[in-house]
């Protein structure tokens, strides 16, 4: 039996000993691109033997031209083999009981349309932008692939890799004006005796924290099961891992605070050195309390240096979809997301 360790390379493997023969028998030269793209861990190379439960197995993607892409479908259905590398090559998914392949063949612009609710082999608008999350980006981006003969695939990919600067810098600042929103009120309800409260803000800034530092690496953040684990692993990540850490993990309000501040003191670090517009020091006392509290200049300094006239008149503090909303039955539908940018 075929050794294979993750689901990136299952899929390769099917491509090159199963899936490729049979096109290039069919239809010798068809310009085709062949990836590991959509929902699964193994898109983002988070995958481990848990993951293998539900959805997954022989799973790709062949994105060919429009006039092909029935007529490839069902020679796949008709002419795969039954099993691969011991696993069935026809089986039902969560959201299609049907036993059938999952050489899945579509367009390049058709599948991004399924992802992201637009054509994104054109370019993209503002509220085209906007309306993304970084888990829906990641399902086109992340995964490997194997053949783009006509690089459509890849020109998208390229298109889709982080904002364009404005719109990061717009971004960015949102999620410093929701950082401000709230930090006070770590100290506030634990002062009162609100531990429950304390922690459930300092939870809430925490993620916030989280979304922030992928946003100042250029890295689309995936969805909640995966933010602290794609978080490991950039630049700075183990210095706010460690202080939000000790943010959540603390018995007492003042040292929760402090883990906070710890924390956003890293960002605005990371946020200079990656050429952002900083202030001095990003934490201030919040009144006369003894809170801590965002300089509202850390905000108005990210938004002086946007230079679009259509970015600067977005109003402030609402940002992208994903910063809008943590609704899950909004943030994985397409239209929904959309609708909210007209």
């Amino acid at each position: 039996m075929l050794q294979v360790q993750t689901g990136a390379e299952l899929s390769q493997a099917y491509y090159d000993q199963v899936v490729r023969p049979l096109l290039d028998d069919r239809w010798p030269g068809l310009p085709h691109a062949a990836a590991r793209l959509g929902s699964g861990s193994d898109v983002l190379g988070t995958d481990d033997e848990m993951s293998q439960d539900h959805d997954f197995g022989l799973r790709l993607n062949l994105l060919v031209p429009q006039a092909l892409t029935a007529e490839i479908d069902a020679e796949m259905q008709a002419r795969l083999p039954e099993t691969f590398a011991g696993r069935p090559v026809r089986f039902p998914v969560t959201w299609d009981q049907r036993e059938w392949h999952h050489a899945d063949v579509d367009t390049v612009a058709a599948f991004t349309r399924s992802r992201l609710g637009i054509d994104a082999t054109r370019e993209l608008a503002l509220a085209d932008w906007l309306s993304l999350t970084g888990q829906a980006v990641l399902e086109i981006i992340a995964g490997p692939v194997f053949a783009d003969s006509d690089g459509e695939l890849t020109q998208m990919r390229r298109r889709l890799a982080w904002y364009p600067d404005d719109i990061w810098r717009y971004a960015v600042a949102t999620d410093w004006a929701r950082l401000a929103q709230e930090l006070p009120f770590v100290g506030r309800t634990g002062q009162r005796g609100d531990d429950l409260g304390s922690r459930v803000i300092a939870t809430r800034l925490a993620h916030i924290a989280m979304h922030l530092a992928h946003l100042l690496e250029r890295r689309w953040p995936p969805y909640a099961k995966w933010l602290g684990t794609i978080l490991a692993t950039l630049p700075h990540g183990s210095a706010v891992i460690e202080s939000l850490t000790n943010a959540l993990r603390s018995p007492e309000w003042r040292d929760r605070e402090a883990g906070l501040v710890e924390a956003l003191r890293v960002l605005h670090q990371r946020q200079a050195e990656v050429g952002l517009p900083t202030v001095d020091d990003p934490i201030e006392p919040f009144w006369d309390r003894p809170f801590q509290s965002i300089r509202s200049e850390v905000v108005e300094v990210l938004h002086r240096s946007i230079t679009d006239p259509q970015v600067r008149a977005l109003p402030r503090g609402v940002g992208t979809a994903e910063q809008r909303s943590d609704n899950v039955d909004v943030l994985v539908h397409a239209d929904r997301r959309r609708a909210a940018y007209g």
